[in-house]
């Protein structure tokens, strides 16, 4: 078809058919947990909720870290806008087998383990594919603006999504909303297929013919060949650790502090999304900060003081809404500056493989961070932060007694490393000034006389 969009048109309809099947999506996941927590704690009791919670977590995250290397070269090799097709209906087919199920009264916490673990292998291929696609369909230029649209989708979801999906709970049931979100999946597809998406101009390293596994190795060796991308990445590697032993524990420790109140919890997960609309807004119109690494390294350390710190010592919602509200302002700008910067600096035609590499690096930790936070939060922190617990001398008057003051403690030492690990960032000259030692993939290298 030769009317079909291209250029920055054809980015939005992309953006936007993005944003009506995440928020289908983010409909099912609120739906699913509150299923899931009541399954744990009531339907079939287990001692450890907080580790059943997280298995499903990680059963979705590992497999997307795990095959990142080869995704990320078969990006690179295929036809994007087919990769982007083929990982929506993938997921489109996961909510499908978890509706049949939970129609038929037969769904278990294990199914959505398999469930995760197929969404998780397919997304490996969806984000390396969008982010490298950005890459062609737009200037560089619009780079940060571009990304911050596409957060600002998902933030939308965030704050209308939890919300909606809480007051149709009981109206519809999550039957109704997981029928709504096998629809709205049909709306990204729709958006990819009505575009043009160009492949990338064949650059000199992409030029080289290799085998699959020498391809997948490549990403990593570009990244190692320049110190400052390599920097960037264990910021992002510590910080993930660190997050992640916590990241799993919110919807638990929120519920176990309001006696398992859904709306608080909707509420709560509405104010990241405010705070990521709101950033996702103001960013969108001024295109970012001048300093993108400003924008990563000081993004982190206002992110974990307010995302873990304040909201671990939080015991009302007023303030777990500002807290939450503040860290998902900053996060908006976190992954805005480090995606621009990764997309100015790497070859399109090559970002398939190095943002896949890029990943594992950042991410290769998080399953291990969120198989740990279950255990810890059951067989230690939670134990520890009840009346009478041996902590509670020590941290009570920091983040209160009894059910979830375990997991918040947890959430503030988290953050408090998280802080320090920015600090010691900006520390480093090769991180602090990544934008000025690497130059812009276009830019011409000097003849050499």
């Amino acid at each position: 078809m030769q009317n079909r969009l291209s250029g920055m048109r054809a980015f939005y309809l992309v953006a936007f058919g993005q944003f009506i099947s995440i928020f289908g999506t983010t409909m099912t996941q609120f739906g699913l947990t509150i299923w899931s927590w009541k399954f744990v704690t009531e339907v079939q009791p287990t001692t450890d909720p907080a580790t059943a919670m997280a298995l499903v977590g990680f059963f979705n995250f590992a497999p997307e870290v795990l095959l990142s290397p080869i995704s990320g070269v078969l990006v690179d090799r295929w036809n994007r806008k087919l990769v982007m097709i083929l990982s929506d209906v993938a997921a489109g087919l996961a909510t499908i087998a978890v509706f049949l199920l939970y129609s038929s009264g037969q769904l278990q916490m294990w199914h959505l383990y398999i469930a995760g673990a197929w969404t998780g292998a397919f997304k490996s291929f969806q984000w390396p594919a969008y982010s490298a696609a950005i890459s062609t369909m737009i200037p560089k230029e619009q780079y940060t603006r571009a990304d911050g649209l596409l957060g600002l989708t998902e933030s939308l979801s965030g704050i209308l999504a939890p919300p909606l999906a809480g007051l149709l709970l009981g109206v519809i049931g999550l039957t109704g909303i997981m029928t709504i979100d096998i629809v709205t999946f049909l709306a990204a597809v729709a958006g990819v297929l009505l575009v043009t998406i160009p492949q990338p101009t064949v650059s000199a390293e992409g030029e080289v013919k290799r085998s699959i596994w020498k391809d997948a190795v490549f990403g990593f060796r570009f990244i190692l060949q320049r110190p400052s991308l390599l920097g960037l990445q264990l910021v992002f590697f510590f910080g993930n650790l660190l997050g992640s032993l916590t990241g799993m524990l919110l919807n638990p420790m929120i519920l176990s502090r309001t006696g398992n109140n859904e709306v608080i919890l909707s509420f709560v997960q509405a104010g990241f999304g405010a705070g990521a609309v709101v950033g996702g807004l103001i960013l969108v119109r001024t295109g970012g900060l001048n300093r993108r690494t400003n924008g990563v390294i000081w993004g982190w350390f206002l992110s974990a003081w307010f995302g873990l710190v304040l909201l671990g010592m939080g015991r009302t919602l007023p303030v777990w809404l500002v807290v939450v509200f503040a860290s998902a302002f900053v996060n908006v700008y976190i992954n805005a500056s480090n995606q621009s910067i990764w997309q100015a600096k790497v070859p399109p035609d090559l970002q398939g493989r190095v943002f896949s590499a890029r990943r594992m690096i950042a991410q290769v930790v998080g399953p291990l961070g969120i198989l740990l936070s279950g255990p810890l939060a059951d067989r230690l922190f939670e134990p520890a932060m009840r009346e009478g617990g041996s902590l509670t001398g020590t941290f009570g008057w920091l983040v209160g007694v009894g059910p979830g003051a375990g997991m918040a403690l947890l959430m503030v030492i988290s953050g408090v490393m998280i802080m320090i690990l920015a600090l010691i960032a900006y520390r480093v000259r090769v991180i602090r000034n990544a934008e000025d030692i690497l130059p812009d993939h276009d830019v011409p290298k000097p003849a050499v006389a």
